[in-house]
């Protein structure tokens, strides 16, 4: 088998579905190549919540804001259900308030508020040992274990896509894959293989100092309750960097090393999104290696719940799922490279592929057709 496309896209995860979409709105005929039958990395084991609020200050921000809007576009023609919008930022300390309101005086912001503890409402039901919450209209959440699938759906089904599944691509070089269901040729190549970093240009990997990041997750009953928005708290302020980077989280960090020390130590903070069905998705922890080891910790899933009892004033739900996931990381939002004409590798190592993603995409996509950047003035 041969075929000829403008553009092929290698891993069909969402870093690769993003620049999909990003050709076909460029009229280009696209395939995506991928050795799995199904998604099943990263972009189907996270919490499918698509943060613009607290990532990287400048572009990473910017492109956050643009991969929302992309998502709200798509999900209506996908059926991507949006089952929750915004965000609620606890403050449990008075070094958390003091981040938060000197994020409010940023540009960052934007569709922000500050509430108190007793105006938080059904925001945060019961609610724990918190002074308030910075409350954001601008993020939103999907369930990624069916977005992802629907997303590439409607991409084969209303913008000619095609997928090549259950192929490995063995080989790369300027208009040409070589994969184990034959040749495809392509004006242009943009390979997103997530945290495979030995198959295709594991020299690049190397000297960029990738490495990967294994999380663990929960998936609790249905508390009875039902949450608006995410709910998130003082241990991420000083994961995401838009407000880590702020002088102001230098004191919680200090608090934070004195009072939650194991937390620190397993990289864990503390995300709550909800589903349909009402059960809640939960976590998350951060262990790196070169390859992490596939197994989940008891006493590492006893710290994302003892933050979730202390944010919400009560014990967790029961456990209905434990899973591990693993994605690139290193310094930096994202790995992109040309290592020769025409073809580019792009890993999200952030760890945010669902929140700016699209908006990547469609930079890497107008550089290599050379085309303005997206906002750039006419």
């Amino acid at each position: 088998m041969e075929q000829t496309f403008d553009l092929a896209v290698v891993g069909a995860g969402v870093v690769g579905l993003a620049h999909a979409l990003a050709g076909v709105r460029l009229g280009k005929r696209v395939i995506v190549v991928d050795r799995d039958a199904q998604a099943n990395g990263a972009s189907v084991r996270n919490f499918g919540f698509v943060t613009v609020t607290g990532q990287a200050r400048g572009e990473v921000w910017r492109r956050a804001r643009r991969s929302a809007q992309l998502w709200n576009e798509v999900a209506g023609p996908a059926g991507i259900a949006v089952l929750q919008r915004g965000l609620t930022m606890v403050a449990r300390r008075p070094e958390a308030r003091a981040v938060l309101e000197a994020f409010l005086e940023t540009e960052m912001a934007e569709g922000c508020a500050w509430r108190e503890a007793g105006d938080l409402g059904d925001r945060l039901p019961g609610g724990g040992e918190v002074l308030g919450a910075l409350t954001s209209t601008v993020d939103l959440r999907v369930e990624s274990r069916t977005a992802i699938p629907r997303l590439a759906t409607l991409l084969e089904s209303a913008h000619g896509v095609t997928f090549l599944r259950g192929a490995a691509v063995r080989g790369v070089e300027t208009g040409r894959l070589e994969t184990s269901a034959g040749v495809i040729r392509a004006e242009s190549i943009v390979v997103c293989p997530g945290d495979d970093l030995v198959t295709l240009f594991p020299d690049t990997f190397a000297r960029a100092g990738v490495t990967r990041c294994k999380l663990q997750m929960l998936r609790l009953a249905d508390p009875g309750w039902r949450l608006p928005a995410p709910v998130m708290s003082d241990l991420g302020l000083i994961r995401y960097l838009g407000y880590a980077d702020l002088p102001q989280t230098a004191a919680v960090r200090a608090r934070l090393e004195d009072e939650q020390a194991a937390h620190l130590e397993h990289g864990v903070h503390l995300i709550v999104a909800q589903s349909a069905d009402g059960s809640l998705v939960v976590g998350d922890s951060h262990h790196y290696a070169t390859t992490p080891d596939p197994f989940g910790r008891d006493d590492v899933d006893a710290l994302i719940l003892d933050e979730f009892e202390k944010v919400f004033g009560q014990a967790p739900p029961s456990v209905l799922e434990r899973w591990t996931g693993t994605y690139a990381s290193a310094d930096g939002h994202s790995l992109v490279e040309a290592p020769m004409p025409s073809v580019r590798l792009v890993v999200v190592t952030g760890g945010t592929g669902a929140s700016t993603a699209f908006g990547l995409a469609e930079e890497v996509l107008a550089d290599l057709y050379e085309l303005p950047q997206p906002g750039a003035a006419a």
